[in-house]
């Protein structure tokens, strides 16, 4: 029998998901005020502030964007089989990209497991070397991303309170069929939240 056809990718998500999060849908049993997204649900909180991501052509919301601790956490859902992970083959691309870009990147491990931390090339004389983590959860037939910038990328505690904001998330994949690496949907939700007009690739 072929490597190859029998080669499976591991999920990769904290042992203590299911009761600390990320979460699915059919594991967020308590009664809480989530603002519903569709794709995915946020738990408000004092000082979050969210935004919309919608693609410009398609009008489409394509990510969901909360600003805290002065820091800001873009997530994003996608599709994945029950028993292959995606989490690392995406990271291994997102150093591709950020080589091929021409700034670098370093793995770490922290409480979501590993994460990729990329520096942009774009610093120029005294400007202040730009940083971005990296994150990503596999969970039950999806994939949760997060993108993190601004004060968490240096303080532990801003870094701690983004963690608690992504780990309180919901994600609601549906029961329709979705071929993995797909952008779960996601909606403008009946509460008060302002879209912002954004190119976002998936």
């Amino acid at each position: 029998m072929s490597d190859s056809m029998t080669a499976r990718v591991e999920k990769e998500f904290p042992k203590d998901r299911d009761v600390s999060g990320p979460f699915d849908a059919r594991e967020a049993i308590d009664v809480k005020p989530y603002v519903d997204f569709g794709g995915l649900l946020i738990l408000p909180r004092e000082g979050l502030q969210l935004r919309l991501e919608v693609e410009e052509e398609s009008k489409r919301v394509v990510a969901i964007t909360t600003e805290i601790a002065d820091s800001t956490l873009q997530v994003q859902a996608f599709a994945a089989s029950r028993s292959d992970g995606l989490w690392s083959e995406i990271r291994a691309q997102i150093e591709d990209q950020i080589a091929g870009q021409g700034g670098t990147s370093s793995r770490g491990e922290g409480e979501l497991g590993t994460f990729v931390r990329a520096t942009s090339s774009k610093s120029k004389g005294s400007q202040p070397e730009e940083v971005t983590i990296f994150v990503g959860v596999d969970g039950p037939r999806w994939f949760l991303r997060g993108v993190i910038s601004g004060k968490a990328t240096k303080n532990d505690d801003a870094m701690a309170s983004v963690i608690e904001v992504f780990r309180s998330i919901v994600v609601n994949r549906g029961t329709a069929p979705m071929p993995p690496r797909d952008l779960i949907p996601l909606r403008i939700p009946a509460a008060t939240v302002a879209p912002s007009p954004h190119s976002q690739k998936a």
